[in-house]
């Protein structure tokens, strides 16, 4: 608990106060932000952990200091106010919009010619100003040319508050609904990725859900969903694809095996597995994912100052770069894209004892991927490795097994057994 603690401690109070102008050459981050938050009385806070009784959108300027004195994947907070632009992230400006017709003219102004939003929702334990300094840094350090979007939702940012956090993500499933849908009706807006952290990908994934009954579909613009480190049970995540339907946007998973936070979660949920923390070794696992046609990738491997190891995607430099020039980018990410390493990454480890060397080889490897196309690989990989390789790695997936039953709407072939461990 002290460890949780330590690496959740609340950033200094008081830094939305806007500054005014920053340095020549530092960087500016341009967003919108759309929040159930209750608002704050402190100008310094605009909104607090309470919830709030419409969505409010403001336009917030951040500026991050100059590249030679950060380190990519590094929020810095001020030590005192007000900042110093040269080594603080600092507040440029916020704009108040009034309804949706201000935030679809800010889409207008900030789409571009690529026309691609970004949309990003935090996760459990965040404060107002913690999940825009945050995104800030995401959308810089990826250099993503998308047009960035927060969604902040009413969490408390404490430790203690978890109950009171997932609630609000609940309270909040129809405004974020809301939101997508006016991006998507947006002439501007061409294609959207979403982006969610921890509990935010609950909330990320019943506002899809929720907008698929209603709708009958998902827009298509919404094309691409990205899920870090995602605090969901994975017998619900199951059943909530199927309710989405078909039709629905490409997923892709950021996991890792490491995560005491989503170990502290699954012990608050009746110890049951969270999606992030899934074992890509796992046949019963990897049946499952590739059967949905979900790419994860495993960053277990990955080291980050991050003490919770909750936060790899946003800090590793390597991550973080990944997101923008390719999945953000609406491009998918195959095992030919991280290297031949990790091509075998994700399937040696399971196959120690017949493999010997290989599976050394895998252990070095930071992030380890299954994607969709994975088992269509392997053989052609497996001649380069030999023969005895090739059977060994081909073992691994019975031919006999259907990959093909999936969840319906209505619950069927959707046994719970399938993820027994």
């Amino acid at each position: 608990m002290v460890a949780l603690l330590a690496a959740c401690a609340s950033p200094p109070e008081g830094v939305m106060g806007p500054i005014g102008a920053g340095l020549p050459d530092a960087s500016r981050v341009s967003m919108l932000v759309a929040t159930t938050r209750a608002s704050s009385e402190n100008p310094g806070l605009l909104y607090s952990g309470e919830r709030g009784a419409s969505v409010d959108f403001n336009e917030v300027v951040v500026s991050i200091p100059p590249e030679e004195n950060r380190i990519v994947g590094e929020v810095q907070w001020p030590k005192k106010l007000p900042p110093n632009p040269a080594r603080d992230f600092a507040t440029l400006s916020v704009s108040p919009l009034i309804g949706a017709p201000a935030a679809r003219t800010w889409f207008t102004g900030h789409a571009g010619s690529s026309g691609r939003l970004l949309v990003f929702v935090h996760g459990f334990n965040n404060r107002y100003e913690k999940a825009v300094y945050r995104f800030a840094q995401i959308a810089h350090d990826s250099g993503t040319g998308a047009a960035p979007l927060l969604f902040t939702w009413p969490s408390r940012g404490s430790v203690f508050a978890y109950g009171y956090d997932k609630e609000s993500t609940n309270y909040s499933r129809t405004a974020l609904e809301s939101v997508l849908a006016a991006a998507a009706g947006a002439g501007e807006v061409k294609d959207i990725t979403v982006l969610a952290h921890s509990m935010g990908t609950w909330l990320t994934i019943e506002s899809l859900r929720q907008m698929a009954i209603r709708d009958g579909r998902i827009p298509p613009k919404i094309s691409n969903v990205i899920l870090a480190a995602p605090d969901l049970d994975i017998d619900v995540f199951r059943q909530q694809l199927a309710d989405m339907g078909p039709d629905r946007p490409k997923f892709t998973v950021f996991v890792s095996r490491d995560d005491r936070a989503l170990t502290v979660s699954r012990r608050i949920s009746g110890n049951i597995d969270r999606l992030g923390q899934v074992d890509i070794n796992d046949p019963k696992i990897r049946q499952l994912l590739e059967a949905e046609g979900i790419t994860v990738l495993d960053l277990s491997k990955l080291r980050v100052g991050d003490k919770l190891n909750h936060s790899k995607f946003a800090e590793s430099p390597e991550v973080v770069r990944l997101l923008g020039e390719r999945l953000i980018a609406g491009q998918a990410v195959t095992d030919q894209d991280i290297g031949l390493g990790a091509e075998l990454g994700a399937t040696a480890l399971s196959v120690t004892n017949t493999v010997g060397s290989a599976a050394g080889l895998a252990v070095s490897v930071p992030i380890a991927i299954l994607d969709p196309s994975t088992r269509e690989t392997l053989e052609a990989q497996a001649d380069r490795f030999g023969r005895n390789l090739g059977n060994s790695v081909e073992g691994l997936v019975d031919p006999k097994l259907d990959l093909t039953r999936r969840c319906t709407r209505k619950g069927e072939a959707c046994p719970g057994a399938v993820l027994a461990r």
